[in-house]
């Protein structure tokens, strides 16, 4: 692998976008080409090929995708309704939209050199999917989405920590309580627990991943995250030989 690949991931509002989107600013007082994942999915209902994202030197990625498995995820599967769809068929679609993603986007970016940052994981599906209805981690691993993302871990894994009490107060908030099956203070105190957990920290370790952490609990200020941030990127590029 030449490229670097940097996820972000924890629990709801907890700071990841502000994390990516300092990244992606980052990349712009660069001087850096910037690919939007995000932003080409919502206009071309579909994901980039190889090929058009060969002339980008950094590209914004993000979990579920916003287009095809991806959009159906955020649409159907996750959202709030009366349908109420497993964690096993929930998890496939994950593994299905997350395999699709490393295969037209991860993969072809990382063997460009490019870097990428990424706005939640396979870390996820490892997090959220055993408590919702303790589907072993070992059979969610086996899943070829997942076994191809283990294969392209990321370089370095920021999570972000703060309580579940303020992330539900921010969610509460911005009106987004509803906005998914996930979001309820007892869903997100027990992925909490995973999130701060030896095992997960350990598993990614095994496939050469480094981890730290970003507390982003009061009175840390967003100015806090983004200078905490930049820090934590600029090092680890300096130590991979990548400085910009």
């Amino acid at each position: 692998m030449k490229g670097i690949f940097i996820m972000v991931d924890g629990l709801d509002a907890s700071g990841k976008s502000l994390i990516i989107n300092t990244f992606k600013d980052w990349s712009f007082s660069k001087k850096l080409k910037v690919f939007v994942l995000k932003d080409y999915c919502t206009e071309h209902k579909d994901l980039p090929e190889a090929e058009e994202i060969k002339d980008f030197d950094v590209i914004i990625s993000n979990e579920p995708t916003d287009a095809l498995v991806g959009k159906a995820i955020r649409d159907e599967l996750i959202k709030q309704n009366s349908r109420d769809y497993s964690a096993s068929t929930i998890a496939q679609a994950f593994s299905l939209d997350r395999e699709i993603l490393y295969k037209r986007v991860i993969i072809p970016a990382l063997k460009q050199n490019k870097i990428v940052f990424q706005d939640r994981g396979v870390v996820s599906t490892f997090v959220y999917q055993p408590v919702q209805e303790h589907i072993p981690l070992n059979e969610l691993i086996k899943l070829p989405g997942n076994r191809l993302a283990l294969e392209y871990a990321p370089n370095l894994l920021i999570l972000t920590k703060v309580s579940p009490e303020v992330v539900m107060e921010r969610i509460e908030k911005k009106g987004m309580s509803s906005a998914t099956i996930f979001t309820n203070l007892l869903f997100q105190r027990k992925i909490s627990e995973r999130y701060n957990s030896i095992w997960l920290r350990e598993l990614f370790e095994r496939f050469g991943t480094k981890i730290v952490y970003i507390s982003t609990e009061p009175p840390a200020t967003e100015e806090d995250t983004k200078k905490k941030a930049i820090e934590i990127l600029e090092e680890f590029l300096k130590s991979s030989g990548r400085n910009l």
